[in-house]
């Protein structure tokens, strides 16, 4: 039995993973703003244990790892899953609506991370997923302070990796492209209340889009969930997975192109070091 702790667990990708792990006989420490809303969404169960955790409150976030582990008595997997989105222009967003998406998605899951590392390292054993995003791999027009959280995920992540590994803890970024959640409705995704018409070209037409795609978005989230689910046994997991379709085009997209800059500038890019001794 393998004992997961989720955040953000009373909707979308961590309930849908909280009800595989708990069928599948694991326990799972539940967080949520409200406790409430996980026993509403999964009824009492002898393996559950819902928790109150705004995940920017650090005292919650070490109240909360010190419960998992006065009831189950270990951590064996940390899901950071808790965060919401940002669409508008960089220009304008406010500081107000920036603070407050880099206080959930960032300064969040380093409160919770922080605080369920000592009992992970303790054991020697555990196993970390950061919840990205495609949007942490390559920003876009609309969502740039959204991706530059996810990019910090992202950073994070890769320096978690491997600062854990030789005491046995195993950190994987995730990366989902649109799946077919309630990312893009209000429930989950702050819009900017400003709107700058010069930005009609670029950013007006990603509000456009995303109006269009909400709840119509290629990925299934129950795949993902069996995936996640399957995934936390890799002897060997990779330091990011990305997940859909649309995540491994944009990836693979990002690459030729930073593959060409290197190509035409790399004269410039290593004409900058010392000049090498003769």
């Amino acid at each position: 039995m393998k004992i997961w702790f989720i955040t953000g667990a009373s909707r979308g990708f961590g309930a849908l993973i909280t009800t595989r792990a708990l069928a599948q006989g694991d326990a799972v420490v539940a967080t949520a703003r409200n406790p409430k809303a996980i026993t509403e969404r999964f009824g009492e169960h002898p393996n559950l244990l819902p928790v109150a955790l705004d995940v920017t409150d650090d005292s919650q976030a070490i109240a909360a790892a010190k419960a998992a582990i006065d009831r189950f008595g270990r951590i064996d997997i940390l899901l950071n899953n808790a965060g919401f989105g940002l669409m508008g222009a960089v220009e304008e967003a406010t500081v107000a609506e920036i603070e407050a998406v880099y206080h959930t998605n960032v300064f969040g899951l380093l409160n919770v991370t922080r605080a369920v590392l000592p009992f992970m390292r303790q054991a020697r054993s555990g196993r970390i997923l950061n919840i990205s995003s495609i949007g942490g791999y390559r920003g876009a027009a609309g969502f740039g302070v959204y991706s530059s959280t996810k990019f910090a995920v992202e950073g994070l992540s890769e320096a978690l990796h491997d600062e854990l590994a030789p005491l046995g803890i195993h950190v994987t970024v995730i990366e989902p492209g649109y799946f077919r959640t309630d990312f893009l409705d209000a429930t989950s995704l702050s819009i900017s209340g400003n709107i700058i018409g010069d930005y009609s070209e670029t950013v007006g037409k990603v509000r456009a889009i995303a109006a269009g795609l909400s709840h119509n978005q290629p990925g299934d989230p129950d795949k993902l969930a069996d995936a996640l689910i399957a995934f936390t046994e890799a002897p060997n997991p990779p330091v990011r997975l990305p997940l859909g379709s649309d995540t491994v085009a944009a990836i693979e997209k990002k690459h030729a192109q930073d593959a060409a800059i290197l190509s035409e500038w790399r004269f410039v890019s290593v004409s900058t070091d010392f000049a090498a001794d003769k």
